[in-house]
């Protein structure tokens, strides 16, 4: 299945600064994150993000908070899964009512917050895709566990740049030269 920019909608989970401090592969996955926020903007995707209890934990990442579009929704949230926080689900129910039935999903951690959201969207008849490069975790085995579970629920788990040229669809789009130069 091809992750298609009139189907997607990009749902940003819990990169808050305190959060990705503790992670050793936090700065590159916000690059990616960061990557998927501008591509989603450039194409007219539906953009939220999610904060897990910000009094505790603290705001979304300023890098990932400066990418994101002005009209995109920070939900907090203090279930682990967002499909679980009547806000957000609210919002990913208005856009799949315009046939957007597939989310892709970044952000921390990979087997937390991230695994909940996939599996909780899964059980709800979403097509779920998980970006590999723009979700991490402290530790690597958390990550690999997630990935397992994901593919075994059938969830997809992708790469930022498979989801960028899916969204294009075309190298003559005229969007294209602008994707382009976000993965180089």
């Amino acid at each position: 299945m091809l992750m298609r920019r009139d189907r997607a909608q990009l749902l940003v989970v819990d990169p808050q600064e305190r959060l990705l401090a503790a992670i050793p592969r936090g700065a590159e996955a916000v690059a990616r994150i960061r990557v998927l926020l501008r591509a989603a903007a450039r194409l007219g995707l539906p953009i939220a993000a999610t904060e897990h209890y910000p009094k505790g934990i603290g705001p979304l990442a300023g890098d990932v908070r400066a990418a994101m579009p002005n009209e995109a929704p920070v939900f907090e949230k203090i279930a682990f899964g967002a499909a679980d926080d009547a806000a957000v689900a609210s919002w990913l129910d208005a856009n799949r009512a315009r046939g957007r039935d597939q989310v892709v999903l970044c952000g921390a951690e990979a087997h937390v917050c991230v695994l909940q959201t996939a599996l909780g969207l899964i059980a709800r008849g979403y097509a779920v895709f998980v970006v590999a490069d723009a979700v991490a975790s402290r530790a690597e085995a958390s990550v690999h566990a997630a990935t397992a579970r994901l593919l075994h629920a059938g969830g997809h788990w992708v790469t930022s740049e498979m989801a960028v040229f899916e969204w294009a669809e075309r190298g003559d789009d005229l969007a294209f030269k602008d994707l382009l130069a976000l993965v180089k």
